[in-house]
C-alpha cells in the first residue's frame, strides 16, 4: 500500500483508527461456507490471529511496565492457543483449504501496513488492547453466527454453532479482563483535567 496511506492512518486519532474494526466484515466473513474443512480452515486462522495479537499485545505491555494486563494477555493467548490445538486435533485428516494471509487481521486491512499496524501499538494502552479483542472475538462469533443462519448443511451447522458457543467464551473472557482496567479519565467541570497531558489509560 502506498506510503500516502500510512500517512492517513497516522494522521487520524486512535479511537478512530480502531474504530474501523467496527465496520463490515472483511471477505473471509462474506463467503458462503462450502465445507466442515472449510469452516475448520477459517477457524484455526481466526485462533492463530488471536493467539499471535494476544501475545504481542503482552510483550508490549511488558515492555512498558504493566506487568499485570501483561499477564491477563500471555492467559488470553494461552487461552487461544488451547483452543487451536483442540481445531488441529478435530480437524486432523481433513485437507483444508488455503486461506490469503491477512484474512482475520486485527489491525490491518487488506494488505498489511506496517506503518498502521506500529502506530496502533504506539499508542496502545491496556484499555484500548482489550477493545481490539473484544471487537474482534464479536466478529468471530458473527462469523460463525452467519454459517449457522445461511447453511443448509447440517453438519456444517453443528460445528458453526459449536464455534460460535468457543467465540462467545471467548467475548466473556476479554469483558471479564476489561472490568478489571481502569477506564479512561473522563474531564468534568469539576475535574477538567490537564489537556496538555494524555488521560487514556
Amino acid at each position: 500500500m502506498a506510503a500516502t496511506h500510512a500517512h492517513n492512518h497516522q494522521a487520524r486519532p486512535a479511537a478512530n483508527l480502531i474504530g474501523q474494526e467496527k465496520e463490515a466484515p472483511r471477505k473471509g466473513l462474506k463467503r458462503r461456507i462450502a465445507s466442515v474443512a472449510e469452516l475448520y480452515a477459517h477457524a484455526m486462522v481466526i485462533e492463530h490471529e488471536a493467539v499471535m495479537r494476544y501475545r504481542e499485545f503482552a510483550a508490549h505491555m511488558a515492555e512498558q511496565g504493566n506487568d499485570t494486563v501483561a499477564e491477563l494477555l500471555r492467559n488470553l493467548a494461552q487461552f487461544g492457543a488451547e483452543h487451536a490445538y483442540h481445531l488441529a486435533k478435530k480437524s486432523a485428516g481433513m485437507t483444508l483449504p488455503n486461506l490469503a494471509a491477512g484474512e482475520y487481521s486485527w489491525l490491518d486491512e487488506d494488505a498489511p501496513v506496517p506503518e498502521a499496524h506500529a502506530f496502533v501499538l504506539h499508542v496502545l494502552t491496556p484499555r484500548l488492547a482489550l477493545e481490539i479483542a473484544l471487537r474482534a472475538e464479536e466478529r468471530a462469533k458473527a462469523f460463525f453466527d452467519k454459517v449457522i443462519k445461511e447453511s443448509s448443511d447440517a453438519g456444517i451447522r453443528e460445528v458453526a454453532l459449536e464455534l460460535a458457543r468457543d467465540e462467545q467464551a471467548h467475548v466473556a473472557w476479554v469483558n471479564e479482563a476489561l472490568v478489571r482496567v481502569p477506564k479512561p479519565y473522563q474531564p468534568s467541570e469539576e475535574h477538567p483535567g490537564d489537556p496538555a497531558i494524555c488521560q487514556q489509560l
